[in-house]
């Protein structure tokens, strides 16, 4: 099966990637038509997969997606994520935090969503919102931000030691492409529910939001747990280059159905 090359896209550790030198609408020489195949064998490879880290109950894959507003998170899990069990998948949605969890050091809430063993969990923005957001809008001094990076990486690597495998997943997009996508909010009745004032707000941020994404790349990608950036203005190109990724880190787990009962052979159903 045809692959997309994906090392330009992979954030070396200790490597701050410059966005602008990403162009949001690569299409790695395909056509959407071409991708459409590639993507359902994808998918069918991470459906086989997650049933045998499911039975073999040893070890867990989190997915981490960010991205500014519209840059289709969820759409990744629509579609991308199709082929999973529900059964073995949790999607965890962070938004601004409550009091309770305020009252606890940032990453509490985060990890009572690590998936467990045999899941896939995936998070819907995540833990990296307190050096973007916290950044951003100066909800935390300066210091403690540069700490925040960090105690990422060293929840990261507890959680990599203790058998889940991090994917991290970066949407990138044009400003000019988000302006359609919010147009398009604004002008389809069906989308109408989406539209928030603060993604007006946020967009009124932009330069400062490219800035944080790229020292929170730069800092925080691993070799235990690496970012990838995806262009994402084509959303078949997002589907094909998240399922690609997916599907490898899946593969390379090598996950296993686990032996069965000694003398099986032998039961007989009356």
């Amino acid at each position: 099966m045809k692959r997309v090359d994906l090392r330009k896209f992979q954030v070396r550790p200790g490597r701050k990637p410059s966005l602008e030198d990403i162009d949001p609408a690569h299409a790695f020489g395909l056509t959407k038509e071409q991708s459409l195949p590639m993507v359902e064998k994808n998918i069918a490879r991470i459906a086989t997969l997650q049933f045998r880290l499911y039975a073999e109950h040893r070890r867990a894959l989190l997915i981490v997606l960010q991205g500014m507003d519209t840059s289709g998170k969820d759409g990744v899990i629509r579609h991308v994520m199709s082929g999973l069990n529900p059964q073995g998948t949790v999607v965890a949605s962070f938004k601004g935090p409550t009091q309770e969890e305020l009252d606890h050091d940032f990453l509490w809430r985060v990890h009572q969503r690590v998936p467990r063993k045999g899941d896939v969990g995936i998070f819907n923005r995540s833990h990296y919102e307190d050096v973007l957001i916290g950044r951003v809008r100066k909800l935390a001094p300066k210091k403690e931000i540069k700490a925040r990076y960090k105690e990422i990486n060293g929840f990261e690597k507890t959680l990599s030691k203790n058998g889940v495998v991090i994917v991290k997943l970066f949407l990138c997009i044009s400003k000019n492409e988000q302006k359609k996508r919010l147009e398009e909010r604004l002008a389809d009745p069906e989308k109408n529910w989406k539209f928030s004032l603060n993604d007006v707000k946020e967009r009124a941020l932009w330069n400062e939001y490219v800035a944080a994404y790229e020292e929170m790349l730069g800092r925080c990608s691993t070799g235990r747990a690496p970012w990838f950036i995806i262009p994402s203005d084509k959303k078949w190109v997002r589907n094909l280059v998240a399922s690609q990724i997916v599907a490898d880190a899946l593969e390379r787990m090598d996950p296993k159905i686990p032996p069965p009962l000694p003398g099986i052979e032998k039961i007989r159903i009356k």
